[in-house]
């Protein structure tokens, strides 16, 4: 979660929201990193979880990557955990809890719906409050 942390302050660097996102191969090791990048490249699917499976599905030469691990740190809107499902990721660990547009443990609940095809083992609060102070901090500036 360190290393997503470093890329959510990177992207608050850039003046994106600062959320980061690190996908590790199923040896642990990192093979992706990202951190939002909206604004920069006018492109609204371009959340750091987004950036970091295409990332890694390049590295792998595949659209599917079981058995990886997606550490993140806020819970990923609905897009991204659908693109999470259809990535076949194994795991997500996320940090702070998004109650207004998250899509894991609040609103949409993807990974809970019958249509959704893979579900992962989900472990929240990792680094939560670290993820949550640069957030507010971020929207604290800009107010």
């Amino acid at each position: 979660m360190a290393q997503a942390l470093a890329e959510a302050r990177a992207a608050a660097e850039r003046g994106e929201v600062p959320v980061g996102a690190v996908i590790t191969d199923p040896g642990g090791q990192v093979i992706a990193a990202a951190g939002n990048r909206t604004r920069e490249l006018s492109d609204p699917t371009a959340h750091a979880e987004i950036l970091a499976i295409r990332a890694a599905c390049a590295a792998a030469g595949s659209e599917r990557l079981p058995g990886h691990g997606l550490w993140v740190t806020l819970e990923p809107c609905p897009m991204c955990a659908a693109a999470i499902s259809a990535a076949r990721i194994a795991a997500l660990y996320y940090g702070a809890e998004d109650i207004r547009m998250g899509g894991v443990a609040h609103g949409a609940r993807v990974f809970d719906h019958p249509q959704c095809h893979h579900r992962p083992q989900v472990y929240d609060g990792i680094g939560a409050h670290e993820a949550r102070v640069l957030l507010q901090a971020f929207f604290e500036e800009r107010r």
